[in-house]
């Protein structure tokens, strides 16, 4: 008789996937890998807060592996999933298929738009009234060099995900090679989807064990009748603290009159003139009644506003019946297929705003440089989660912070955990390893006025200046608004002689390299590196946090919910505000201890973390730190840990996909010298070169600066960057139709394109930007007037990250980036005026 063989046990399995990859044993990661096998036998749902070095990763993937049940793993970063799929789950099945007796198989899966689409890759079929035509890629901007760099990728890359392409290509460029789910041909017309990227990995997901996806792939698949994801038992959502804000974003609407009207224009030529023609309509009575409506939240969608979107709604209706569906045969079936995508989601999104009810929240935003917007979401996302995500499957969230005020409710209330037919669940903190209480300080600055909304007062920025000198620099620097960032940046640029980085500066992931890179070198910014900036060791020993995190008061969300919290007999700041505010406090705490050697100091200089009424309920969210109120034991603290700081961790050099160095902007020799303090000769020399007429990349290479920090730099000391135009000097179409759009402002100007066109527009004019040509009507039914648009590939400056949105004048326009104001100067390297 054969033996039977026992099979392993989790604690089994952990060992050895600890043992493989050189690890030691911890005592809550072993205790939560138990607790997630005890979930996945009872369907009893789980949260768990597995603290900053705890190893959550292994101790809920080893129990998952183990399950002969199909599982989905979510997360919120890319950073997370590319971590699970190239090192962890790679590492596991090595170690655990001796133990196992089977190889269990993974795959990653997302949106179709982040994979490249053949069709259009091959075809080179695009939409003439695509919402980027205005400024469509053209071979010298650095969408069209995206263009180029994407389509040499798409030969080797055996993956066609977008996240392979670095550095991370324009979104127009990456936009014009791919589709979007309703824009798909699908498989049964398409021609090249026995090869498509998007349906290969949905191939290998269906076939996998384990899939790993991102949080709005499964609020959509939850929330929706969209199936994106394979059938699973099993659901993991790590980085859980975020599941509610991203599902609510994924099934949030945006609806704006232009996004009507480019429906119109893709649809005209498949549902003919009418029904377009009614769109169209319906589009301009949308445009003129939000812009006499009031920007913020809409209490109720009536009178004229509701009257407009149901003309839309109508309208698109009619179009959609138009055009009809697409067909295998059809001559242009990709362009109908896209025309019919377009009108239907103007007709569905404006259904929506249509019969929005007490559930619902709208509101308006009337930003600068972009049309109004009306978004549309729900109040609360935890019943539909409930319902699409907890009643079938047996589900684990998992988080570093998921305990707020001391307790999991918050947490699992807005996930729809909570309240009359709420499932089974159980709250688990399995701690840290690390030992907070010796390795970190928290102070809290109780003797700072508390923050007001005029930007941060002198008390402040000297306490904050102390701070950073007593640490020697190696701090980040936390703000609730990027005014704050920049004003403290360069504040600390003026007091002292460290180097400061500021968000904007370059790529996030750069900026971060470059402080970790450098002890004494401080990186300033708002919410993006509140979460997920991950720099052990000593070039990180204190972090400041400016004020308490708390929504906006004019949040519309935010204050809707509370509202609600309130008329029903709860506490709407605390149930909202506070918990929202001790989450991410929670979060940016979390950026310092990152290992068992980190030591340093939390410095929130904001005293009502000290002296308010619900600060017990804030401070029980935080990593238990050592608390303090005394800013001098704090400072001698910092002084002495600098003074003990060991050199700091080495970081990779930059990563540069082939052919994008040209594309990078600032010289890569010149990082010794970002966010150092700007000298008086440097100051003198700044200004020399601007009078003479150097370009950004000039000036930028002369002082060793960003070109970011160039700009930054002339606004503070009064340089008003400017392009001149001399009359005369451009092709006469371009002085005629400037002298009339903008006859009463004097030479040198910059002319904000958005704003030319709403003037031509308003005296019955038109004029579109078809690639390198301005066309102008001048009267309907009029003669069309050209007019050259030249964009200068010569000068990095030129190159814009967005969608150029300024002509200027000179020796033929030439179409600049959006920061084209603050860094453009009186000449051109031929020295002609204008840029």
């Amino acid at each position: 008789m054969s033996e039977t063989r026992t099979p392993p046990t989790v604690r089994d399995l952990l060992e050895a996937a600890v043992a493989a990859i050189g690890g030691t044993p911890r005592a809550g990661q072993q205790q939560m890998a138990e607790a997630v096998a005890d979930t996945l036998d009872t369907g009893e749902h789980l949260l768990v807060q597995a603290g900053t070095g705890t190893g959550k990763s292994l101790a809920y993937l080893v129990p998952v592996l183990a399950h002969h049940d199909s599982a989905i793993i979510s997360t919120a970063t890319i950073a997370l999933q590319r971590q699970l799929v190239d090192r962890d789950l790679p590492r596991l099945v090595d170690s655990l298929e001796p133990l196992l007796g089977r190889r269990p198989v993974f795959a990653m899966l997302k949106g179709r738009s982040n994979y490249l689409c053949l069709h259009r890759l091959n075809t080179g079929e695009q939409e003439p009234d695509d919402e980027d035509a205005l400024f469509a890629p053209t071979p010298t901007s650095k969408a069209g060099r995206d263009v180029v760099r994407i389509r040499k990728w798409a030969e080797q890359t055996e993956t066609g995900d977008r996240d392979e392409v670095l550095p991370a290509p324009d979104e127009r460029a990456w936009r014009s090679l791919s589709v979007t789910p309703h824009e798909c041909l699908g498989a049964q017309r398409c021609p090249f989807a026995d090869d498509c990227w998007a349906e290969i990995a949905r191939e290998r997901a269906r076939e996998a064990d384990v899939v790993v996806t991102n949080h709005a792939m499964l609020a959509i698949d939850a929330l929706s009748d969209a199936r994106l994801l394979p059938e699973s038992d099993v659901i993991v959502v790590d980085e859980a603290h975020e599941l509610a804000d991203r599902a609510t974003g994924a099934v949030t609407d945006e609806f704006t009159a232009p996004m009507v009207e480019r429906a119109a224009r893709r649809g005209r030529k498949f549902a003919g003139e009418g029904p377009t023609q009614r769109l169209l309509d319906a589009a301009a009575a949308l445009d003129a009644v939000l812009a006499e409506a009031q920007e913020g939240r809409l209490s109720e969608v009536t009178g004229h506003l509701f009257d407009v979107l149901v003309a839309v709604r109508d309208a698109g209706h009619d179009a959609l019946s138009a055009i009809g569906t697409a067909k295998s045969g059809d001559d242009d079936v990709a362009s109908r297929v896209r025309a019919r995508a377009a009108v239907e989601e103007v007709h569905e999104v404006a259904g929506r705003l249509v019969v929005a009810g007490e559930q619902d929240v709208v509101w308006l935003t009337k930003p600068e440089r972009r049309p109004p917007t009306l978004y549309r979401a729900p109040l609360f996302v935890g019943g539909l989660l409930r319902a699409g995500l907890f009643e079938e499957r047996r589900v684990v969230l998992t988080s570093a912070t998921l305990e707020l005020g001391g307790g999991f409710e918050p947490v699992a209330r807005g996930v729809g955990l909570t309240g009359e037919g709420a499932p089974p669940w159980r709250g688990l903190d399995v701690g840290s390893p690390f030992e907070y209480g010796k390795q970190a300080i928290l102070y809290m600055a109780a003797q700072l006025p508390p923050p007001g909304r005029d930007g941060l007062g002198e008390p402040t920025l000297a306490e904050l200046a102390e701070l950073i000198e007593a640490a020697g620099g190696r701090t980040l620097g936390l703000f609730s608004s990027m005014r704050a960032a920049q004003q403290a940046a360069e504040e600390m640029r003026e007091r002292l002689e460290v180097p400061v980085l500021c968000q904007g500066d370059d790529a996030i992931s750069e900026l971060v390299r470059l402080f970790a890179a450098d002890a004494e070198t401080c990186l300033f910014g708002t919410l993006s590196l509140w979460q997920g900036v991950d720099v052990p060791g000593s070039a990180l020993q204190l972090v400041v946090i400016d004020r308490l995190p708390f929504p906006r008061p004019d949040d519309p969300l935010a204050s809707a919910r509370a509202r609600y919290v309130e008329s029903h007999g709860g506490s709407g700041f605390m149930q909202v505000s506070a918990t929202q505010a001790s989450l991410r406090l929670a979060q940016g705490a979390g950026r310092l201890i990152r290992s068992a050697d980190d030591v340093g100091v939390v410095a929130v200089l904001d005293s009502r973390l000290a002296n308010a009424r619900y600060a017990d309920f804030i401070r029980a969210s935080l990593p238990p730190m050592w608390p303090t109120t005394d800013g001098a034991l704090v400072r001698a603290s910092l002084t002495k840990i600098d003074a003990a700081a060991p050199p700091v961790l080495p970081v990779p050099e930059r990563v540069v996909a082939a052919g994008a160095a040209a594309s990078s902007g600032a010289a890569a020799d010149d990082s010794d010298r970002r966010g150092k303090r700007w000298t008086d000769a440097e100051d003198a020399l700044l200004a020399e070169g601007f009078a003479g007429g150097a370009v950004a990349s000039q000036l930028a290479d002369e002082l060793g600066r960003t070109r970011s920090a160039i700009g930054t730099r002339l606004r503070s000391q009064g340089l008003t960057a400017r392009v001149l135009w001399r009359e005369g000097s451009a092709v006469p179409v371009i002085d005629k139709l400037f002298a009339y759009a903008l006859a009463e402002v004097p030479p040198p100007l910059v002319v904000d394109l958005g704003d030319l066109l709403g003037a031509l527009k308003a005296d019955q004019w038109s004029a579109v930007l078809d690639g390198d040509r301005l066309r102008v009507t001048a009267t309907p039914g009029g003669d069309p007037l050209d007019a050259v648009v030249a964009v200068d590939s010569t000068d990095p400056l030129l190159m814009g990250e967005a969608s150029s949105r300024f002509l200027v004048l000179g020796e033929g326009a030439k179409a600049c980036p959006p920061d084209a104001d603050a860094v453009v100067s009186p000449r051109n390297q031929a020295g002609n005026e204008g840029v």
